[in-house]
């Protein structure tokens, strides 16, 4: 059989030249042909914004000048991904394809089948590559602890020097601007920029100067956005793989073991290890979506099936998304997302919190929001997360936060929901997470009057966090209930990683324990 001379990769989450292995493989071929598909069912799919194909335009915008150094240059597509592998197909002849594995939504899922159906009818090999930590096919959760070790120990593989330019010609379509696709909403004036320069010289940044802040620093608003990584959206479109960050943190520890203990900045090595562990813990939770791709639409644990469902609540979900709660701290934070598409993870978790305890929705509508609105939107850890924070694990210990204490504990001065909410600037000190309280008199006399310049609540917070409390925990007490978490545990539980890899019962899950771990964060800080 003669070998084929065309290696076609195809880039999705994987926006980058160094450690990655398709193109490493491909550079094999005498030929190849980087490959980047817009898809027309992907971009106009609810999960998806205007924010997001900016930031990856950015992305392909790098990418596309790193290829074209090394010789082979980036073809943009727009269509169906069958399609434009048959226009691929049609001009330059039989190829290998290379990419890596993806857990992304139900419709990448789907059409990755069609893919793999449209390559067996052609004759066309397909080499797919693991992603960072997740395992397909996985066996069994007690074992992914070490697979994922055995990943990040081997060094970043380098970017390949020479790539040999395809023989033939097909019409580039170039990059692809939203309005061109039928995208109808607007970019976030405030967002992060896309492109490997600038995750590299974030993760600078941070391991130079935000990793003893880090730790204390990432839970309240008024520190979150400087002492963060803020590389959550360089790792979803991947200009940065985990591993390559991974041994970036092996190097500083290094670095910071080395120094004497009175030179060695304060909090650092507590900072760089609990940022260490959320890069453990991101793909963590991506496996979870790998494993059982119906979470995207379904309660983990299917006994809270028809909890919240029937009850959606379309007035509270309005004013929920368009920061008209009521609740300060939760409508500054929806006018920061409008904005920059970030909030921190305590933040994050506080929003999905107060639409599911204290609005009583179902958390997928919400869900979908929060994908458009967040830059660094990765499916696998946001429906993860959003089921973890809204209840419907079975494994999770709830956590009903109380909007007015967040504030109070977060922003305690008020500064950072005047920021966000210009109209409550002249609001007194003690009524600024509760301007509802204030009297007539004083709303008259500092210009905000409740109702008319901001809104009412739109719950009273304490009676409705008071009756999921009370409705979760009885339902968690059954026995059926109870049965169902210890399925879910075996499948998408957290594993002491010292007892990884051994035979051992799963623990029973109960009111007062559960499997997995205290509040994380909805994407990487």
């Amino acid at each position: 059989m003669a070998s084929i001379n065309l290696g076609v990769v195809w880039y999705k989450r994987d926006l980058r030249v160094f450690d990655h292995a398709p193109l490493v493989e491909a550079a094999k071929h005498r030929q190849v042909l980087p490959l980047y598909i817009y898809e027309a069912a992907l971009i106009r799919a609810p999960d998806c914004a205007a924010q997001h194909v900016h930031f990856i335009n950015e992305c392909l915008s790098e990418l596309d000048q790193a290829l074209s150094a090394r010789g082979s240059p980036l073809l943009a597509q727009y269509g169906e991904a069958t399609a434009v592998f048959q226009r691929v197909l049609d001009t330059f002849g039989p190829f290998t394809l290379y990419s890596y594995e993806e857990t992304g939504n139900a419709l990448s899922y789907e059409r990755d089948k069609r893919v793999a159906e449209w390559c067996r009818a052609h004759g066309i090999v397909w080499k797919e590559f693991p992603a960072n930590g997740v395992v397909r096919r996985l066996g069994s959760r007690d074992e992914w602890s070490d697979i994922w070790m055995q990943r990040m120990k081997p060094a970043p593989l380098p970017a390949p020097d020479f790539l040999g330019k395809p023989e033939g010609t097909l019409s580039p379509q170039g990059l692809m601007q939203p309005s061109w696709m039928g995208m109808q909403d607007a970019d976030k004036p405030l967002r992060q920029k896309g492109g490997r320069k600038q995750a590299v010289q974030l993760l600078k940044n941070f391991l130079t100067q935000s990793l003893p802040q880090y730790r204390f620093g990432m839970s309240s608003p008024l520190s979150a956005a400087d002492v963060c990584s803020r590389l959550s959206p360089h790792i979803a479109y991947g200009t940065l793989s985990i591993r390559e960050i991974v041994h970036k943190l092996i190097k500083t520890r290094a670095e910071l073991n080395a120094m004497p203990a009175h030179v060695r900045p304060k909090g650092a090595l507590e900072g760089l290890k609990s940022f260490e562990s959320r890069l453990h813990w991101r793909c963590h939770f991506v496996q979870k979506l790998e494993s059982e791709p119906d979470i995207e639409i379904r309660n983990m644990h299917r006994g809270f099936d028809g909890l919240r469902e029937p009850h959606f609540n379309q007035e509270y979900f309005d004013r929920w998304r368009k920061a008209e709660t009521g609740f300060p701290l939760i409508d500054a934070c929806m006018r920061m997302l409008a904005e920059t598409g970030w909030v921190n993870f305590r933040m994050r978790a506080l929003l999905v919190s107060f639409s599911s305890y204290q609005l009583w929705n179902h958390w997928r509508e919400p869900a979908l929001h929060l994908a458009r609105e967040f830059l660094d939107y990765e499916p696998g850890i946001h429906y993860s997360q959003i089921q973890m924070q809204s209840g419907v694990t079975g494994i999770n210990t709830l956590r009903i936060y109380n909007p007015v204490k967040q504030a109070q504990d977060q922003d305690p001065d008020g500064s950072f929901v005047r920021r966000w909410l210009p109209a409550l600037q002249t609001v007194p000190q003690e009524f600024i997470f509760e301007p509802w309280t204030m009297p007539l008199s004083l709303q008259q006399s500092v210009g905000v009057i409740i109702g008319t310049d901001y809104p009412p609540p739109v719950v009273d917070h304490l009676a409705t966090a008071s009756f999921a409390r009370e409705t979760l925990w009885a339902m968690r007490r059954r026995s059926e209930v109870r049965d169902e978490a210890r399925r879910v545990f075996d499948k998408h539980g957290s594993r002491n990683p010292a007892r990884e890899g051994r035979a051992r019962k799963s623990p029973k899950p109960s009111a007062e324990s559960t499997g997995e771990t205290p509040q994380l964060s909805l994407g990487l800080e």
